[in-house]
């Protein structure tokens, strides 16, 4: 980040910068750095403890959200009402998937009257500018580890043959 802040959380810190979740959030501002990153902090404890899937809806596949459209249309045409209202109520479901997995369209934990993205502007406040959260990043202890699937008998008889 150029200018700004780039605020860290680690989640059940067994050391400082020791645990099994951490989150890096990256706020773009000129403003306060020091209250860019108290801000900042607060969204990572919120993405640890909510794991959204992209920043804003743009962000999410494409393929994703014509899933969800579908199982939503599935759903509600199961009601028997007419195309009209089955395409209001998809649209209504689909408004409610994206509060629930874009991170600035949910309910901010610290204060559930409030998306993250109302969150911000109130921090802009104590910023002092205008403020982005331009990206970040929610990684758990193991997470991308792949383990090797082995033939342990395979592995034996190789051996004993060698």
């Amino acid at each position: 980040v150029p200018h700004g802040a780039v605020a860290t959380y680690v989640h059940n810190a067994v050391a400082d910068g020791l645990g099994k979740l951490g989150v890096l959030v990256a706020i773009e501002t000129t403003g306060n750095e020091h209250a860019a990153n108290a801000f900042g902090r607060q969204v990572a404890m919120h993405v640890a403890a909510t794991n959204p899937l992209a920043l804003t809806a743009e962000q999410i596949d494409p393929a994703a959200v014509e899933r969800e459209k579908a199982i939503f249309a599935d759903q509600a045409r199961q009601s028997g009402k007419p195309e009209a209202i089955i395409e209001k109520m998809v649209e209504g479901r689909l408004r409610k998937f994206y509060e629930e997995v874009v991170l600035l369209k949910q309910a901010f934990v610290l204060n559930p009257d409030i998306t993250v993205e109302q969150a911000l502007k109130d921090a802009e406040k104590e910023i002092g500018a205008p403020a982005k959260i331009s990206a970040y990043l929610r990684f758990a202890l193991g997470e991308g580890i792949e383990k090797e699937e082995t033939d342990f008998a395979a592995e034996v008889a190789a051996a004993v043959k060698k």
